[in-house]
């Protein structure tokens, strides 16, 4: 237990230490206590991988602890702890210093550096993105690049407004929920239409779904995209996360792009106040990490090319900060909030290794450079050297 005047360096610290300490318990005793002193002194030679591919999924709305990775919390994800953790490298104390908003969090994410707009407002980064770098720095054509987003606020996160990069160079955004109200247009969707809300923080905002038929139905056609099936496939017709997921599956299959960004947003109904709602997101997102770990794994064009990030975008409040709302709200900006988690695996990437000294979240943007060959020269973050 710390004391009452710990400092939020200190907490953050025990943090990491106690998820540290449950995935060595967790994930068994074979694993031997050495896989978890990887010193970030010894870095991994940077390994070739031609053709190497990027799949990054957040977690719109982090999980806390107590559901996650206390014993309490291990039913909740049984697909991270026994499948998924013990083939990747894990960062057990990722910070986020930003604005505690999905968008601009996810913004911050994407660019490696803590954006600072309006979280509510419909704008682009004012730094370049991921998807940028990417494409200007390796010369990658359009399709090359997408983003599945949850909320149709993320329209923006593609490209930024910076005048060296911005409009042409960034990803492809997909709203699957513009998809799904052009069906619902056409009446093939019938009985949808609650996956259709927007925003569970709050709904004072919710923009409006601007469609262009031709252009959706051109997609629709493009990715072999089905309502029938879709609904024949799904676990739960009630989860916009599961048609995020299935729309990334047929992009992968489809196009098979080399930089894909997938944004799941079920965990954020917490703030509806249900803790069962808040569990069932955590589950699914569990599994839905697992499904598209799979999809990679099954795939051709990804199969042994392809390293997969996993990360939330901050976490939620304690039950015992007197200025929050436990799991429901993120509104504090305490330890709690702040301190995440971050998965990576694939090739060149070390099996059961757990890192728990301090990292950032606008880490992401630079490691991704070192690994995929581009330099994200604007953005902020450090390169994690224990996956590179």
């Amino acid at each position: 237990m710390l004391p009452g005047h710990a400092s939020p360096q200190d907490i953050a610290h025990a943090i990491a230490q106690s998820r540290r300490q449950f995935l060595r318990t967790a994930t068994g005793a074979t694993l031997g206590a050495s896989l978890f002193s990887f010193s970030p002194l010894r870095s991994l030679a940077r390994t070739i991988v031609p053709g190497r591919k990027a799949v990054v999924v957040t977690f719109g709305g982090g999980a806390r602890d107590e559901e996650t990775f206390m014993p309490d919390g291990q039913r909740n994800i049984p697909h991270l702890l026994s499948e998924l953790i013990p083939r990747s490298t894990f960062f057990a104390q990722v910070v986020n210093r930003g604005i505690l908003g999905h968008y601009v969090a996810t913004a911050s994410l994407a660019t490696g550096v803590y954006e600072t707009f309006n979280n509510f407002a419909a704008v682009r980064p004012d730094n370049p993105t991921v998807f940028e770098y990417f494409r200007k720095g390796l010369k990658r054509p359009a399709f090359d690049a997408w983003v599945v987003a949850p909320s149709n606020g993320f329209n923006g996160i593609g490209e930024s407004g910076n005048r060296s990069y911005g409009d042409g160079l960034g990803a492809g955004v997909i709203l699957p929920k513009r998809l799904l109200n052009a069906a619902l247009l056409t009446g093939d969707a019938s009985g949808l239409e609650h996956m259709l809300r927007d925003n569970y923080e709050t709904p004072l905002y919710a923009p409006q779904i601007g469609n262009n038929n031709f252009e959706l139905h051109k997609m629709s056609e493009l990715l072999k995209v089905s309502v029938s099936d879709f609904t024949a496939h799904a676990r739960s017709l009630a989860s916009p996360d599961e048609l995020s997921v299935y729309i990334a599956k047929q992009l992968m299959r489809q196009l098979a792009p080399s930089l894909l960004w997938i944004t799941l947003h079920d965990i954020d109904c917490a703030h509806a106040g249900a803790f069962s709602l808040y569990i069932d997101g955590i589950q699914r997102s569990d599994r839905l990490c697992s499904e598209i770990w799979r999809t990679i794994e099954s795939e051709p064009e990804y199969k042994g090319k392809t390293n997969l990030f996993i990360l939330p975008d901050f976490g939620r409040d304690a039950d015992t900060d007197a200025g929050g709302n436990g799991f429901q709200h993120h509104r504090t900006g305490d330890p709690l909030s702040r301190t995440t988690w971050m998965m990576v695996m694939g090739p060149g990437v070390r099996e059961n290794v757990v890192v728990d000294r301090p990292v950032e979240s606008i880490d992401l943007v630079p490691t991704l450079g070192a690994m995929l060959g581009f330099s994200p020269n604007l953005s902020k973050g450090k390169s994690l050297v224990e996956v590179i």
